[in-house]
């Protein structure tokens, strides 16, 4: 990996990386790890089991909620304080769940928690980028990712596993403890990446915090052709395996009668084919354009999508559901860090603005689709799974197309500096 564009000791630079990733497969985890017990919950307070789904979604739907504020705020105050204030509120609403009284309270902490996953995307994404030259900042986004992956491929069997010893109130205070650990690598391990010079003679100063401004610069970022497809492309792109987290409880546990260890098994093929997918990206991004890359992605990944809609014609085998699921996966994973810089780099608008509006209309995108798949569908065939998933995500192509027909000269040359 090339030097950093600001002087950090090597040590601190790993400390950084360890924090951010720590922080942000905590994230992912506080949902995955949960979904096993997610019946258990439902059974505890009464309540129906479709607010399984329900629950996934209003947490991905958090991490939206305040993306808008966080992004010009860290471009004013600096990266470091948000991320700190972001760590300290998804420790907190974790250990609050341990005295949850009731299924709507524990609601309303999943959209607390997934504010969480707002400042990662927000803060932490564009720190990356700031710290970093582009192509080790595409690496790291890719290699993170492979970490944050484990959250859902390791979650559920995790999960399972540790239901046999613990309930589900003490599984949120162990995340909660951990995310107090990343807390403190944040506080002594992150550089401040405002303000500072770098080796390549740029430096982003501090901008002055006006509300008027920023309502300007989101609409104009609404009016950009390019950022907007990028953006709406990379949720719909995601909305299959976010559809399959949300409703995998109810579809294997409850609609096929499957343990909890064996829901999480299933679980395994998927998540791996989106790691080796990011691998095959780490290894083409000294030879080949992101462009070129996201084009090669989406051969498995239409491949994988059109699995999904001709079983939908028939009577889907669970086999063939995980394959189309896994052959469409090695396509996200191929394609998604490389469609994450471009649509960062589509504005010229300070990346922290930028990488909160991606994170807003992307997760938005995954949340409300999400939610309506599980309305239609309601956990009960895995046809009309099949059908609204792939469906879903063939929706980005159009965005592609004509995100990639042209491509600028900037983006053309960026994997070679």
């Amino acid at each position: 990996m090339q030097r950093t564009l600001i002087d950090i000791p090597p040590l601190k630079t790993l400390g950084f990386c360890l924090a951010i990733t720590l922080f942000e497969w905590l994230t992912y985890m506080a949902s995955d790890m949960i979904m096993p017990a997610m019946i258990t919950v439902t059974e505890d307070f009464g309540a129906d089991p479709r607010h399984i789904p329900t629950a996934f979604n209003l947490y991905l739907i958090g991490g939206v909620c305040l993306q808008w504020l966080i992004g010009p705020l860290s471009d004013r105050f600096g990266r470091r304080p948000l991320l700190l204030i972001g760590c300290a509120l998804f420790a907190m609403t974790c250990l609050a769940a341990i005295a949850t009284p009731g299924i709507e309270a524990f609601n309303a902490l999943r959209l607390l928690q997934g504010m969480g996953l707002g400042f990662v995307v927000a803060v932490s994404y564009p720190a990356l980028q700031e710290v970093f030259c582009e192509a080790d900042a595409v690496r790291l986004m890719a290699l993170l990712g492979n970490v944050a992956l484990l959250s859902p491929l390791l979650g559920p069997l995790l999960g399972s596993l540790l239901l046999e010893w613990l309930s589900w109130r003490e599984l949120f205070l162990a995340l909660g403890l951990v995310a107090a650990i990343a807390w403190a690598g944040v506080y002594v391990c992150m550089p401040e990446t405002i303000g500072v010079v770098r080796r390549d003679g740029g430096q982003q100063a501090p901008l002055p915090l006006s509300w008027r401004q920023t309502f300007r610069q989101y609409l104009a970022l609404l009016r950009n052709p390019r950022f907007l497809g990028a953006s709406l492309a990379l949720g719909l792109m995601s909305l299959p395996l976010i559809a399959w987290i949300g409703l995998s409880p109810l579809l294997l546990i409850q609609r096929l009668g499957l343990s909890t260890r064996e829901y999480a098994l299933w679980q395994i093929p998927i998540f791996s084919a989106v790691i080796v997918g990011n691998l095959i990206l780490d290894r083409l991004l000294t030879s080949r354009e992101l462009v070129q890359l996201i084009r090669l992605a989406l051969w498995p990944f239409c491949l994988g999508l059109l699995t999904l809609l001709a079983g939908a014609l028939t009577d889907l085998p669970l086999g063939l559901l995980i394959s189309g699921l896994a052959l469409y996966a090695v396509g996200l994973g191929m394609s998604n860090a490389a469609l994450y810089r471009l649509a960062l780099f589509s504005s010229d608008d300070s990346k922290g603005l930028v990488s909160a509006a991606v994170g807003m209309i992307s997760i938005a995108v995954m949340g409300t689709g999400g939610s309506l798949i599980a309305v239609i569908v309601g956990g009960a065939r895995l046809e009309s799974f099949a059908l609204w998933a792939a469906l879903g995500g063939l929706l980005s192509l159009p965005l592609l197309y004509r995100f990639l027909r042209e491509p600028p000269a900037e983006t053309a040359s960026s994997t070679h500096q």
